[in-house]
C-alpha cells in the first residue's frame, strides 16, 4: 500500500488517513504508525476531543510530505502508515485505559514508534505504558498549559490532569528528565505544581518560555532530557487560543503557533520513540484552525522522526 498521489487525487478526495497516508489496520515492519484516540470520558470541562482524531485527518490533506527547504520528504526516508483508531468505551475510564494500553503496546510489538492523535490527554497514561514497557522509564518533553500532575478528583482516578502523576508514581517516566513548557493559567490550589518540581520536572512557564524564546527553550530541554529515549507528548492547549481555540480547557497568554513549531523542529536532535497531540475538540474550533494546527504539529513530529533515525544520511 502506498499515500495517495496528490498528483493524481486531489487532496480533499479519498478516504481520510493523516497525510493520506496508507490505511492499515494491522502494520507491521513501520518506522512510525498513526494511531486515533477518539475520547473526552477524562475530560474536566468542555467535552468533544473524542472528535479530533477524524477532525486532524481531514485536514492533514493539506500537509504534502516535502517542507520547505528540507531535502527529501518526510516519507523518502521512514515507513509510516494509518492504523485508523483505537475502539474506546466512551463509559468507562478504567476500561478505556486498559483497551488504548493493549492497542498501543501492540502497535510497538510489530513496529517502532507511534504517533497518537487525540482524544483527551488522559490517554497519554496508556501510551507512557506501552511505551516503558518496550524501552523502560523514558524522558519526556511534554508541551502543555497544564502540567496534569494533579491528584484523582470527583470520583476519576484517570481524568485529563492526571495522567504524568501516575506516569511518575509508576515509574515509567525520568522526572528528572522531565521538561514540561508552556504551563500557566489557573490551578485548584496555590501548590498545584509542587508535586512535578518536587520529584525534579524542569517546568518552564508561558512566561519563561517568552523571555527565552524557541531557540533558547529548546537547548534547555535538550540538556535536561539527555541522550536516553523520550516520548513527546503535545497537548493542542499550550498554544494560546488565538491560534487554538478548538480545545476543551483553553489558557490565554500562550505561546503562537510558529514559536511551538519552531520549538519542535529541535526534537530531532533528540531520540525520540512515541509521539501524542491530544485535546482537540472541532465543536469549538473556528474554520479548522487548531485541527490544522495539530496536523501540522503531527506532520512536524513525523520529520523530526525521520530526522533523528537518519541523522548518518545528513539531512536537515
Amino acid at each position: 500500500m502506498e499515500r495517495v498521489d496528490t498528483a493524481v487525487s486531489p487532496r480533499y478526495a479519498q478516504i481520510s488517513t493523516f497525510m493520506r497516508l496508507p490505511h492499515d489496520p494491522s502494520p507491521r515492519g513501520k518506522d512510525v504508525v498513526v494511531i486515533g484516540a477518539p475520547y473526552d470520558g477524562g475530560t474536566s470541562y468542555r467535552p468533544g476531543a473524542r472528535f479530533g482524531p477524524r477532525a486532524v485527518r481531514n485536514e492533514s490533506g493539506l500537509i504534502h510530505g516535502v517542507g520547505i527547504d528540507r531535502g527529501p520528504g518526510t516519507f523518502d526516508l521512514i515507513d509510516c502508515a494509518d492504523a485508523g483508531d483505537i475502539d474506546l468505551t466512551p463509559f468507562n475510564m478504567h476500561i478505556a485505559m486498559t483497551t488504548a494500553q493493549e492497542r498501543l503496546g501492540g502497535l510497538l510489538a510489530e513496529n517502532a514508534a507511534f504517533l497518537m492523535i487525540g482524544g483527551d490527554h488522559s490517554l497519554t497514561l496508556a501510551a507512557l505504558r506501552a511505551v516503558a514497557g518496550k524501552h523502560g522509564p523514558v524522558a519526556v518533553l511534554h508541551l502543555d498549559a497544564h502540567s496534569d500532575t494533579n491528584p484523582a478528583f470527583y470520583g476519576g482516578e484517570y481524568h485529563h490532569g492526571t495522567p504524568f502523576r501516575h506516569a511518575i508514581d509508576e515509574k515509567l517516566v525520568d522526572p528528572r528528565r522531565m521538561v514540561q513548557i508552556g504551563i500557566r493559567g489557573h490551578n485548584p490550589r496555590p501548590d498545584s505544581l509542587d508535586y512535578a518540581r518536587g520529584h525534579g520536572v524542569r517546568i518552564v512557564t508561558s512566561d519563561e518560555f517568552c523571555a527565552l524564546g524557541p531557540g533558547a527553550a529548546g537547548q534547555l530541554a535538550r540538556e535536561h532530557l539527555g541522550d536516553g529515549p523520550v516520548y513527546v507528548s503535545v497537548d493542542i492547549d499550550v498554544v494560546d487560543p488565538a491560534f487554538a481555540p478548538g480545545t476543551g480547557t483553553p489558557a490565554p497568554g500562550g505561546p503562537t503557533s510558529r514559536e511551538v513549531l519552531a520549538l519542535l523542529r529541535g526534537t530531532g536532535d533528540l531520540r525520540p520513540v512515541g509521539f501524542d497531540v491530544m485535546e482537540v475538540s472541532p465543536l469549538y474550533d473556528h474554520g479548522g484552525i487548531t485541527a490544522v494546527l495539530a496536523a501540522e504539529i503531527g506532520a512536524e513530529l513525523l520529520h523530526q522522526y525521520a530526522r533523528a533515525h537518519t541523522r548518518e544520511r545528513k539531512y536537515p
